[in-house]
């Protein structure tokens, strides 16, 4: 497997806020659907999104001392990838908290959270460029 981190997702509490506030430190939105903002910042992107809705897309509870309300995301090339990452994760001790499936974006992505707890999405999403180095590149506007 490529050692790749393709997108860190912040959940925030107050999607305008959030991303009012990361506006004003001078990042731009690359692309913005259904209340989540991406961010492309060099090569890694980082997406704002409900706290809510991520946790229940990664299938933990919201409870803050459970999870921090972020998810790192690996893409990969295929379904089939998808789910080989999410089967290695599982046979060494971590725990599948979503199922490879397809996604309501329109992908394919199973999540898992490591031995520490911290969450993964591995995911195939054929709307993202996934360049040979593992670097993602979102669509453009419009």
């Amino acid at each position: 497997m490529r050692q790749s981190v393709s997108l860190v997702t912040l959940g925030v509490s107050d999607y305008d806020r959030g991303k009012a506030f990361y506006e004003a430190l001078g990042w731009s939105v690359t692309w913005e659907v259904e209340e989540t903002a991406f961010f492309e910042a060099n090569g890694v992107v980082l997406v704002l999104w409900s706290r809510e809705k991520l946790a229940t897309d990664m299938g933990v509870p919201d409870e803050p001392a459970g999870w921090g309300g972020i998810a790192l995301a690996h893409n990969v090339g295929s379904c089939d990838e998808v789910r080989e990452v999410i089967e290695l994760a599982r046979s060494k001790g971590g725990q599948v908290t979503r199922e490879p499936a397809e996604t309501f974006y329109g992908g394919y992505a199973g999540v898992f959270r490591d031995l520490d707890g911290h969450v993964w999405e591995i995911a195939h999403n054929p709307g993202f460029g996934l360049n040979d180095d593992g670097s993602v590149t979102l669509p453009k506007p419009g």
